[in-house]
């Protein structure tokens, strides 16, 4: 037995145990059998076989049953059986757990006694492969990532395009099914061509691609032209949008997450470890709705198929394929997309040592034409008349000399654990009775427990270790290295990955090519409806600066990964502003950048203030080899952002308004382009010109008196001075007189005569004096008037200057708002926004460029 397969033994007087060439396999099994015909424990003593020969398989379990591949117990101990025990089954048996488990040990020891298969054995099981459960769309066993699918696969296009046009076209199915896109004809669908050729697009030129990338090019795809049509005349714009959103449901859904993480299935991977150990991957679907389970089912059946294409040929078995519950999967008289990659497996996998094991319950669920290609056959009891001649109507296709009413009443005398094996490498069938499975059979297990049978099974999630690791069942990732990093904390760090060549902090800005595994966006621009404008906002900043401008020097060893545009909604318009009655005309710009739209496509666009280059300095064209963002919803609903350009317009006419600097008195207005200051300084100036008119005005009169006063005074004076020489003259006179009096008494001259003489001069002299003395009063009356028309003026003056005053700080202010049809929208649409992808200290950083 130690090259071939220990299923069971021969069901007749001799006893012998069946040996059963794994090599047979490669033209593929087919086991049939009701519910309690032991159909489950042969195909797990066949998995355990396989294991034991070291050959990797793919398992795919819809029920649950192929879990308890995992429940291998070398010591059959009592405890070991006991956590997959029913409680409740024990219960009403009236049963204690303990009790229980030291049966089944019991059992099982008893039963692997009678089949000749020692402990030994077991643990060579255990120790032969690894055993791993997958949930896809959960994270209760290792976790699988269907969008890795979508990926061009390992194979060049050259060479390969027959294999990877099959494959595009199995996953477009797949895709399409799942969204509810049913009776797909490759040839017809629209949905199909253009999905497939976006695949053919991406994959040819060896692109990644995943579902958001495809989304996005449903949208905007990279091509014009589909066969001698137009793209917007086979597909368009606004039918695509339809299927980009229907695709986007899925990308969208909460449930849908858990479809995105864990191990890619990247079959060599699921084959082997790294070490090269073999894997048994059990994919566990029992959690999935059927559109779920179709989709999964497809997409690994074709990249099953696609790694198989890249094999070289082989004659021994190189791998498995074993399928569970094959009901739905290849119908006789549908074609769900399942059954395309299985049609061509069945045909083309044996050159490749490949071998499909196929089990259902009823035959008749089956297309016999397509089983007419497997090889082997392991038939147990069969529920009805139906079921045995559809089968027999498959082995008839396979082996045309059946003896077909011989092999009609075997089939009816089978009975429980007894199987007929027909193969066409052997000259009769045989019938046999199936060993005990050196796994505990327990039944189908719940998603609760697939975390502890994964850990049975060594491919349990060990704490603290990579996702991939976890898979792969090792414990911990290889040592980091311990240099000192530089200090990242004014950023978000985004993922982890691998750098390329360094550039230094002088360098400009340069796109390095780099996997776009792991950098957030899509090299592909989504496509903005129709009519909306787009912008770029021009790189500004090198990327030295863009570190600084984030307080941090740029590090030695960061390396520009790429460039990502990020959406936002700018808005942009000019206010005219106009009141004839103060003569005001004044234009005012209200900008906005809404780089956030809620669910409900609301903006508050007074949040929103635009804090960018000039607006004539806004580009058309991004930078090469760019990724982009993801846009919000809204920024790709049209009907929204019609929604959101008459609020913008809206919202400008209500919260627009400036506030008019005024002065009635002195008919002076200014708008917000002249400062406070400027205007009272322009008030002042004016108040000073208008005071200075006035008070010359005013002035005038009272300078036409003063000037009269200053004549007359000057007259007077003149006259004073004439006055005071007469009264010189006289008072010189007089005391002549006088003297010539005195003498004249000695001269004997009449008396009388001098007398009259002296009183003459001495009246005359009088006369002068009175004169002078007017002249002197006058004068002084003269000044007095002069000074009080001085003090006049002066008081007049103040009184002007301070009224004056007053006007030029008689300001108020006018608040002046716009019509309707003053309010011009300049600017409506997406603008991108540059930033930097930076690796550094094995960190992605995102900042702005």
């Amino acid at each position: 037995m130690n090259n071939t397969f220990y299923l069971g033994r021969l069901n007749d007087l001799s006893g012998a145990p069946l040996k059963y060439d794994p090599a047979d396999l490669t033209t593929h099994a087919v086991v049939t059998g009701m519910t309690g015909s032991g159909k489950t424990g042969l195909c797990l003593a066949l998995m355990e076989e396989a294991a034991l020969q070291g050959i990797p398989a793919i398992l795919i379990d819809p029920k649950g049953d192929l879990t308890n591949l995992l429940l291998h117990f070398p010591n059959l101990a009592p405890q070991d059986f006991a956590p997959w025990l029913d409680a409740d089954s024990l219960r009403r048996q009236g049963k204690s757990l303990e009790q229980a488990s030291q049966e089944v040990a019991a059992q099982w020891r008893e039963g692997l006694t009678q089949w000749d298969i020692a402990p030994e054995r077991i643990r060579a099981l255990q120790d032969a492969a690894q055993f791993g459960v997958f949930t896809p769309g959960s994270d209760a066993g290792l976790q699988i990532s269907v969008l890795s699918s979508l990926e061009a696969p390992d194979l060049p296009w050259e060479g390969n395009r027959e294999i990877l046009r099959e494959q595009i076209s199995s996953s477009t199915i797949a895709l399409l099914s799942l969204v509810g896109y049913t009776n797909i004809d490759p040839l017809r669908s629209r949905e199909h061509i253009l999905l497939a050729n976006i695949f053919e697009a991406a994959w040819s030129k060896n692109t990644p691609l995943d579902l958001t990338e495809l989304i996005l090019q449903v949208q905007n795809p990279p091509f014009d032209k589909l066969g001698a049509f137009p793209l917007e005349t086979f597909f368009p714009a606004k039918a695509r949008a339809e299927l980009a959103i229907t695709l986007n449901n899925i990308l969208a859904s909460p449930a849908f997450q858990s479809w995105r993480e864990g191990q890619p299935m990247h079959i060599p991977s699921l084959l082997f470890t790294p070490e090269g150990k073999p894997r048994h991957s059990v994919f566990y679907l029992a959690h999935l709705s059927e559109g779920e389970r179709m989709f999964f089912v497809t997409l690994l059946l074709s990249a099953y198929e696609t790694w198989m294409r890249s094999q070289t040929g082989s004659t021994s078995l190189r791998a498995l394929l074993y399928f569970d519950e094959l009901f739905g999967y290849l119908p006789p008289s549908l074609n769900p997309p399942s059954k395309i990659p299985l049609l061509r497996m069945l045909k083309q996998a044996r050159a490749f040592g490949i071998g499909l094991v196929l089990a259902t319950q009823n035959p008749v669920d089956v297309d016999y034409k397509a089983l007419s290609n497997a090889g082997t056959w392991f038939i147990g009891k069969l529920q009805t008349e139906r079921d045995k001649e559809r089968l027999l109507e498959g082995l008839q296709g396979a082996s045309a000399s059946l003896d077909r009413d011989a092999y009609g009443k075997i089939i009816s005398a089978l009975g429980k654990r007894v199987f007929l094996l027909h193969n066409i490498h052997q000259p009769q069938p045989q019938i046999f009775q199936t060993r005990w499975t050196m796994n505990f059979l327990a039944g189908p297990l719940t998603r609760a427990q697939i975390p502890a049978v994964n850990r049975l099974g060594g491919a349990g999630k060990k704490e603290n270790a990579p996702a991939e690791l976890m898979a792969f069942g090792l414990d911990s990732a290889p040592e980091a290295a311990s240099t000192p990093q530089p200090d990242f904390s004014h950023f978000q760090p985004l993922s982890v990955g691998e750098a390329d060549a360094p550039l230094t902090a002088a360098e400009p800005p340069r796109a390095i090519p780099h996997p776009s595994a792991d950098l957030p966006g899509s090299v592909t621009r989504p496509a903005i409806p129709s009519g909306v404008d787009e912008f770029f906002q021009p790189v500004r900043l090198s990327i030295s600066e863009a570190f600084r401008a984030a307080g941090e020097a740029a590090p030695v060893d960061a390396r520009l990964e790429a460039m990502l545009y990020r959406p936002a909604l700018l808005a942009a318009a000019r206010v005219r502003l106009l009141d004839r009655r103060y003569n005001l005309e004044s234009e005012l710009p209200r900008i906005a950048l809404a780089q956030e739209i809620d669910r409900r496509g609301i903006v508050r666009w007074e949040d929103c203030p635009y804090d960018g280059p000039d607006l004539k300095t806004l580009e058309r064209q991004p930078a090469p080899q760019a990724r982009y963002a993801s846009p919000d919803a809204a920024l790709l609903d049209a009907r929204l952002l019609t929604t959101l350009q008459k609020d913008f317009a809206d919202w400008v006419y209500r919260a627009t308004s400036i506030s008019v600097r005024a002065n009635d008195t002195l008919k002076l207005y200014a708008g917000p382009e002249t400062s406070a200051a400027e205007f009272r300084t322009a008030c002042a100036n004016a108040a000073r010109e208008a005071r200075d008119r006035e008070i010359l005005k005013s002035g005038a009169v009272i300078e036409t008196q003063i000037a009269r006063l200053q004549d007359k005074l000057s007259r007077e004076e003149r006259e004073l001075r004439q006055d005071e020489d007469e009264y010189q003259n006289r008072k010189w006179e007089e005391n002549a007189t006088h003297a010539e009096n005195v003498f004249g008494m000695f001269s004997g001259k009449s008396a009388t005569r001098r007398v009259s003489s002296s009183l003459t001069k001495r009246r005359l002299s009088e006369q002068a004096k009175a004169d002078v003395q007017e002249s002197k009063d006058a004068l002084e009356q003269f000044a007095a008037q002069i000074d009080d028309l001085e003090r006049r003026r002066e008081t007049l003056s103040a009184e002007i200057n301070a009224r004056w005053a007053q006007i030029a700080n008689q300001l108020r202010e006018i608040n002046l708002t716009p019509k309707k049809s003053d309010v011009f929208l300049e600017h409506f649409g997406v603008l991108w926004l540059p930033f930097y992808l930076i690796r550094a200290g094995g960190e992605l950083y995102e900042l702005p460029a």
